[in-house]
């Protein structure tokens, strides 16, 4: 039997040591698979398994579970099957469920080859309206003229002196200011001088544009200009320095800027920039800085730079200098020809002629707006803001993105509606007003002004300018109620692109009519 045995034992060692490869090779294998037999049963051939090999006592103790790993493999194989397909078809494959890129549904968002493809266009089409003018008329760019607008006579500078003049309304404003400081004229007498001040700010300049006839609409819109810009800083002036007055009445034992306006931190680098608190103020360092400062509303700190920029200094200055020839190149060469071809449709009463002139001003116009809106907001006001090292440079905001009519009024002059908002609107919402009564009266202190720089230095009175500043108010109530996203964008681009040569054809044809009518 030991013999018997013996000459077993090798072949069992033999069986012991193939069915434990098979074992350790394919981790799930029976005792035929062990042997050599195909997998006729399963119709697969054995896979590799990365398994760890398992003795003899683990195959012959655990028969079931040999069966069950067989069974799991049994199952997986269709599983990999379908796996293998789809990866096939999915290398083999050409379409995904997808959205066309202009669909909403898509999200897509980047049209920037096509934002640049309308400014190509928009080049091309006006170089061709250009080229068709200087075909036309010529070279009409005439350098003298443009000093004839300002000056009749080379020796008679009346709007320049008028421009001068206006010192005597800011040092009265500041003396003003001194007495009630120190205590020797009463709050009453302190605001009737201040009143009076305020409206002979108004009425002497028009009074005197009106009466000299050697000032020229273009000098009197200028002297207008920088009179209606002192009586928005004077009446700032006076309303921040009666703020301050009230503090100190009341007994505060600090006085800074934060009582006039936020404080800011200021970083002032190598510059030393003193901090006053009132009445320190009153002097006429501070009154001047405030006068040429591109800001409307007054407060005792203002933000500042750290130092002056060279650089940047001579790039405004560059564009100041370029812009300015650019738009009176255009005005001339553009502007002129359209307007005194659109005075015959206009005599004459002609529609159809007068939509088409409407419509070929309407370029022109607009296009001329905008770049005197970078030349004047961008280039000039940081051009002084650098030399006064003047902080707060948010001229302007977004207003290009107005989806409503009151956000683009709120957004494309912000100098103008921090004024509005701190010594107008706020002030009538605190005593009780109406939110919509006071946006209606600001809008109407808007027209007024307009209509005041127009109708003054033209010397007649037709009231366009007030109407299509009353005009916005019903639109606004439109945009915003009926028009949103996209469409009230589009409506406001409409108006200013339409609106503003409907004024100036209105003011020119009344204009004509009224100088040159008779001759013609």
């Amino acid at each position: 039997m030991s013999d018997r045995a013996d000459a077993r034992g090798p072949a069992n060692r033999r069986r012991r040591t193939t069915i434990s490869g098979a074992a350790g090779g394919g981790g799930a294998a029976t005792g035929r698979q062990a042997n050599g037999s195909k997998l006729h049963d399963v119709g697969e051939k054995p896979r590799q398994h990365p398994a760890k090999s398992k003795t003899e006592d683990e195959v012959q103790g655990h028969p079931g579970e040999c069966r069950e790993m067989s069974g799991q493999q049994l199952a997986d194989s269709p599983r990999k099957e379908r796996s293998a397909a789809e990866d096939i078809n999915e290398r083999l494959s050409c379409h995904v469920l997808q959205e066309s890129l202009l669909s909403s549904a898509s999200g897509y968002s980047n049209y920037r080859g096509i934002l640049n493809w309308c400014v190509v266009m928009l080049v091309l089409s006006n170089a061709r309206l250009f080229l068709e003018n200087i075909i036309k008329y010529g070279i009409l760019v005439d350098p003298i003229q443009v000093v004839s607008l300002f000056l009749k006579d080379p020796y008679s500078w009346p709007a320049a002196c008028l421009i001068i003049a206006s010192n005597v309304f800011i040092l009265a404003a500041l003396h003003t200011e001194r007495r009630l400081a120190l205590g020797t004229i009463s709050k009453t007498t302190g605001l009737i001088l201040h009143v009076f001040n305020l409206i002979s700010l108004l009425i002497v300049p028009s009074a005197t544009v009106l009466s000299v006839t050697s000032i020229t609409p273009v000098g009197g819109v200028l002297s207008l200009g920088v009179y209606t810009v002192l009586f928005l800083k004077m009446y700032s002036y006076q309303d921040t320095n009666r703020w301050c007055r009230e503090i100190r009445q009341a007994k505060a034992k600090r006085l800074t800027r934060s009582y006039s306006c936020p404080s800011v931190a200021q970083s002032n680098g190598s510059a030393v920039h003193t901090h006053v608190s009132y009445p320190g103020n009153l002097t006429h360092r501070d009154m001047y800085y405030f006068v040429f400062a591109p800001t409307l509303c007054y407060q005792l700190n203002f933000p500042r730079s750290p130092r002056i920029r060279k650089r940047f200094l001579m790039r405004r200055l560059f564009e100041m200098l370029f812009f300015m020839q650019l738009l009176v190149g255009l005005i001339q060469q553009w502007m002129v020809p359209t307007i005194q071809n659109s005075m015959k449709p206009f005599q004459e009463m002609d529609f159809s002629r007068m939509v088409e002139r409407l419509l070929k001003l309407a370029v022109p116009n607009h296009l001329i707006w905008l770049i005197f809106f970078y030349w004047f907001f961008h280039s000039s006001m940081n051009f002084v803001a650098e030399l006064l090292q003047f902080g707060d440079r948010e001229f302007y905001r977004d207003w290009w993105n107005s989806e409503t009519v009151t956000y683009f009024w709120a957004n494309w002059n912000i100098p103008v509606h921090k004024w509005c908002l701190r010594h107008f609107y706020k002030p009538m919402l605190r005593k009780g007003v109406n939110k919509f009564l006071a946006q209606t009266a600001v809008f109407l202190v808007s027209a007024f002004f307009h209509e005041y720089l127009m109708s003054v230095p033209l010397k007649m009175f037709r009231l366009w300018a007030f109407m299509g500043m009353m005009a916005q108010v019903p639109l606004a109530w439109f945009v915003g109620r009926f028009l949103n996203g996209i469409y009230g964008n589009a409506a406001v681009w409409i108006s200013l692109i339409i609106g503003q040569p409907v004024a100036v054809l209105m003011y020119v044809h009344d204009y004509y009519v009224i100088h040159y009518g008779s001759s013609t």
